[in-house]
């Protein structure tokens, strides 16, 4: 199993990309149904095998790793350029992790599971309770 991190570009907040997601697949006229999540990539991973119904993409919001979503499948694509991209379709959920601070990069990056940050469950365990922002805070401390 593999997985992805992807920087959020030109969304400030967790609750800014909830808004606007189901409306972008629409601006590709990308149809994959309607309780899927798509974001349209430059390149098709390599490592897809182990991607594909098994991992999840990070997102980067803001400087911070703050949520997941788990990936359905890679779909090959023609953007409106005739040039081939990726279709990444996404379980429409957004799952938050515990927060952790990532610097820019350009793309997205593959993101072994034994570096990313666990859920923010809400079930009671370890991480469960408190505020994202207090989460956010601890994990710049290092405490988390």
């Amino acid at each position: 199993m593999m997985h992805m991190i992807k920087l959020c570009v030109g969304v400030a907040t967790l609750e800014e990309l909830e808004s606007y997601r189901s409306e972008r697949a629409h601006w590709w006229g990308a149809d994959y149904g309607e309780d899927v999540h798509v974001h349209r990539t430059r390149t098709m991973p390599k490592r897809r095998e182990e991607i594909e119904g098994q991992g999840s993409i990070y997102w980067v919001i803001a400087g911070v790793l703050r949520c997941r979503q788990p990936i359905q499948r890679l779909a090959p694509a023609i953007d409106q350029n005739g040039l081939a991209c990726c279709d990444i379709i996404m379980a429409p959920d957004l799952i938050r992790t515990v927060p952790r601070p990532k610097s820019a990069f350009q793309g997205w990056r593959y993101l072994d599971p034994k570096e990313a940050p666990p859920d923010l469950d809400g079930g009671g365990g370890r991480h469960s309770g408190g505020s994202v922002e207090i989460a956010e805070e601890l994990a710049r401390l290092g405490l988390l």
